[in-house]
């Protein structure tokens, strides 16, 4: 990586990263932003391990809150998933993957912006069947593009009205149980190239200086102003990469 990639790279993070500090989200824009610069097979095992990171952050403070009863459906299909993502991340190249998670954030962007102008909605659907399915799409889509977990994981814990302080924290100790898991079956297929260490050897330290400032920074930022922020931010960069 050029200087000036490396440059790019730390001022992506941080700014995700003290965004984070304040609600706990956010940090899935540096993705689609740092894919701009990195390739994704190089990008995605390295994001594993800064996902759980990152993860391990909030379960320090937060671990008492985790909703364990609600968090179990979703592991057994989140399971299945992850073995197909590994089998569609290895299929797949570099750019294709870009432009898959192109294809992603733009829509992912446009769901979180519709919803902060809308209010929640009453999901006629049992809550087993919205666990099981989102718990699949969450490991297949999260270990195939490196990203987006949380939004399938999320449909789940707004349909069964998870109050605030237990999403956080579940989702958190989900995200870390993913990410230990799929980065265990990069590893497996050989995909920690030394390309990857290296990006991680960068990026570790900047994500721990990013998770530091945000635990300190716009704790008191308006929610709803925080997510249309991120919403238009991961369209922006869905687009970016769709035309890269």
């Amino acid at each position: 990586m050029s200087s000036a990639e490396v440059a790019y790279c730390f001022i992506v993070i941080l700014f995700a990263y003290t965004l984070r500090g304040g609600t706990g989200f956010g940090a899935a824009i540096a993705m689609p932003l740092l894919a701009l610069v990195v390739p994704m097979k190089v990008l995605v095992p390295t994001w594993s391990v800064l996902s759980v990171v990152a993860g391990i952050d909030i379960l320090r403070r937060d671990y008492d809150k985790i909703a364990w009863a609600d968090l179990m459906p979703l592991m057994p299909t989140c399971l299945l998933g992850i073995v197909l993502g590994l089998a569609f991340y290895k299929l797949l190249d570099s750019p294709a993957l870009a432009r898959g998670l192109g294809v992603l954030v733009v829509l992912y962007g446009a769901f979180l912006l519709r919803a902060t102008m809308r209010p929640p909605q009453d999901w006629q659907v049992s809550p087993t069947s919205i666990a099981r399915l989102s718990g699949l799409i969450g490991g297949a889509v999260g270990t195939t593009f490196g990203a987006l977990t949380s939004l399938s994981f999320a449909v789940y814990f707004d349909a069964i009205r998870m109050p605030v302080d237990q999403f956080r924290a579940t989702m958190s100790a989900a995200l870390v149980a993913m990410g230990l898991v799929r980065g265990l079956g990069y590893f497996g297929l050989g995909e920690f190239t030394a390309d990857a260490w290296l990006l991680l050897a960068i990026t570790l330290p900047m994500t721990l200086v990013g998770i530091y400032l945000g635990n300190r920074i716009f704790a008191e930022l308006n929610e709803m102003t925080f997510r249309r922020l991120v919403s238009v931010t991961l369209i922006i960069s869905g687009f970016a990469l769709l035309v890269k």
